[in-house]
């Protein structure tokens, strides 16, 4: 990995930034083949931040979205929300992750669940009940 200093421009923004990446993502689907390239800047300190060991935190940050964010917006359609302001959206995202926990503790899939609980409001209650 080539190692050039951070320009001076994006020091003024960003103090403390050690690294700018480039990351090349590339999916294979059936049709076509997508490209994306993306940057970062980060300010880890040379020793944490090979290569192998930024790959693998920008991984595990998808990993998080993909896990947690995309599963509750599509279940729950929460990027659409309207709810902003005091607690409220704090108390909506720990609703919607106890839903999901009670979902997988039954062994379902979060969407199916959803809408078979939304027809059927008994079997939901028994499900957060524990009964």
């Amino acid at each position: 990995m080539e190692r050039k200093p951070i320009p001076s421009r994006l020091d003024d923004l960003w103090p403390g930034a050690t690294h700018i990446l480039r990351i090349e993502r590339r999916r294979e689907l059936k049709n076509h083949c997508e490209r994306q390239v993306v940057y970062a800047i980060t300010s880890l300190p040379e020793a944490r931040a090979d290569a192998a060991a930024l790959l693998h935190l920008s991984r595990k940050h998808w990993a998080v979205e993909n896990e947690l964010f995309h599963v509750r917006d599509m279940t729950f359609g929460e990027d659409a929300c309207r709810v902003r302001t005091g607690a409220a959206p704090c108390v909506l995202a720990l609703i919607r992750d106890a839903t999901l926990n009670i979902i997988r503790s039954l062994r379902q899939k979060p969407r199916p669940a959803r809408e078979n609980f939304a027809a059927r409001p008994r079997a939901a209650i028994r499900a957060a009940v524990g009964s």
